[in-house]
């Protein structure tokens, strides 16, 4: 029985390319044997012919020879008398060290029900922004295809400042607002723009955590003041860092304990930023989702110096994944946040802009906030009726229902490990995180953050049943 021959189909794409310099049979015979090791080149391809070959790089026919021979003498190649030279078809290999495999992402799993951070965004929300996405892709503006305003689209920035003043009080024009891909972007324009590394800066405590590390990493001197049934200490604040030049701070809910900074204590802390010369970074983060009377007025909204940085985003109230937020700075600081903003990130998205500018003109997204303000609702009170049944008073959890935002606190007595109930939660399908790593250092205060937004309110309060039966739980609760 005769070898079918096999010739390469695409020796053009596979051909060596040889060095500038040294020996051309040597330089040659490397680049084949290169190849066939690495499976460019199979077992059974004819090589070119030693003229052909020749006459492709260049070089002296008797190098080609050369150099075939060398690959048929180790075992990488095999003349057939008449036929030519082929890829040998048992071809030697040696023992290499692994090298290390890049491990690939895995796919996005769904949070446990209780997990921060999720959204509420419905089927009827989801269809209406797909509509607009896809006119705007269908009919593209002209500023799709050029650079765009470091501060956003206009359009949407008027949109932007006529919610904020109809529903927080915020007093802007829209010259003053400039989009971020969030929260976190907007801390980063803010400290970039107005602080500089060593600045003492106030947040509370305990505290976002990631706030706090992105002060941390640019170098800020990052004083904890402590949080009690008003919000920040303002006094004290001023007793451990008088010559602070920022204060974070999240009044309307504070973040993670929930309460809400007074009026008294926003007042202080706004003669403290005018009398210091400091800014507040004000962090308005989910203020669109109160249950019971209206919300506090934002603190820039009676802020007659320009002390305030507002901060918002649309991350809670739509998707995370839209990465649209935005900030509201004074007029006398507007120029340098733009400078930062377009030397780290030139422009937001002009698609998404656009199609939320018509979102929010449409009325859409104050009618989405009314429905996701029902279903957190429902979530929230399908949560504490379960964690209620359980009776958990009597092993030490109290947990009061927020009349505002997307989390609660169920606090626990001081010595138990909430760590430890973490993980208990999350063999149980239940998401929540612990309390005390929330604070910059050592504290007694133990307690569990549970969310209540982007969940079903029975698949949330069936999780929360399971967490709460878990033996391991009962037992650590002392129950």
């Amino acid at each position: 029985m005769t070898k079918k021959a096999r010739t390469n189909s695409d020796w053009s794409a596979a051909r060596p390319v040889l060095p500038a310099t040294g020996p051309r049979r040597l330089a040659l015979y490397r680049e084949l044997r290169g190849q066939i090791e690495a499976g460019r080149l199979s077992p059974g391809d004819k090589l070119p012919t030693t003229r052909d070959i020749a006459a492709r790089f260049g070089i002296a026919r008797g190098a080609a020879v050369a150099a075939y021979e060398m690959l048929a003498a180790d075992g990488f190649a095999e003349a057939r008398v008449g036929a030519g030279t082929y890829v040998a078809a048992a071809v030697p290999s040696l023992q290499k060290e692994a090298s290390p495999q890049l491990r690939n992402a895995p796919d996005a799993v769904a949070p446990l029900p209780g997990t921060l951070g999720c959204s509420t965004a419905d089927a009827t929300t989801l269809r209406i922004f797909r509509m607009l996405m896809n006119r705007h892709l269908t009919n593209p503006s002209p500023r799709h295809f050029h650079y765009n305003d470091p501060a956003g689209s206009h359009a949407l920035r008027v949109e932007i400042a006529a919610y904020l003043k109809a529903a927080r009080g915020v007093n802007c024009d829209p010259e003053q607002v400039i989009m971020t891909s969030g929260t976190q972007q907007a801390l980063d324009l803010a400290i970039r723009a107005l602080l500089k590394a060593g600045d003492p800066v106030w947040i509370e405590d305990p505290c976002y955590v990631m706030a706090r590390k992105v002060f941390a990493a640019s170098g800020m001197q990052v004083v904890p003041v402590p949080v009690d049934g008003e919000g920040l200490d303002v006094a004290a604040g001023a007793r451990l860092a008088p010559q602070a030049r920022a204060v974070y701070v999240t009044p309307s809910h504070q973040y993670p304990l929930g309460v809400t900074l007074s009026m008294a204590r926003r007042l202080q802390l706004i003669d403290w930023a005018q009398r210091a010369g400091g800014y507040i970074i004000e962090d308005d983060y989910d203020s669109e989702f109160r249950f019971s009377g209206p919300p506090l007025s934002a603190l820039q909204g009676i802020d007659g110096e320009g002390r305030v940085i507002y901060v918002g985003t649309f991350s809670k109230t739509l998707l995370p994944g839209f990465r649209i937020g935005y900030l509201v700075v004074p007029w006398t600081v507007r120029e340098r946040v733009l400078e930062v903003r377009q030397l780290t990130d030139r422009f937001p998205s002009t698609l998404a802009e656009d199609a939320l500018a018509e979102f929010l003109r449409d009325g859409h997204f104050s009618a989405h906030v009314k429905r996701a303000r029902r279903r957190v609702r429902a979530a929230r009170d399908a949560l504490m009726t379960a964690l209620e049944e359980a009776g958990l008073e009597d092993g030490g959890l109290h947990v009061m229902p927020p009349e505002q935002g997307l989390h609660l606190v169920a606090h626990l007595p001081a010595g138990i490990d909430d760590g430890a109930l973490v993980e208990i939660a999350a063999d149980a399908g239940f998401g929540v995180r612990a309390l005390s790593p929330l604070y910059a250092g050592a504290t007694d205060r133990r307690g569990l953050v549970i969310g209540f937004s982007g969940f079903e309110a029975e698949v949330l309060a069936q999780a929360a049943r399971r967490f709460i039966r878990d033996p391991r739980f009962l037992a650590l609760s002392g129950r």
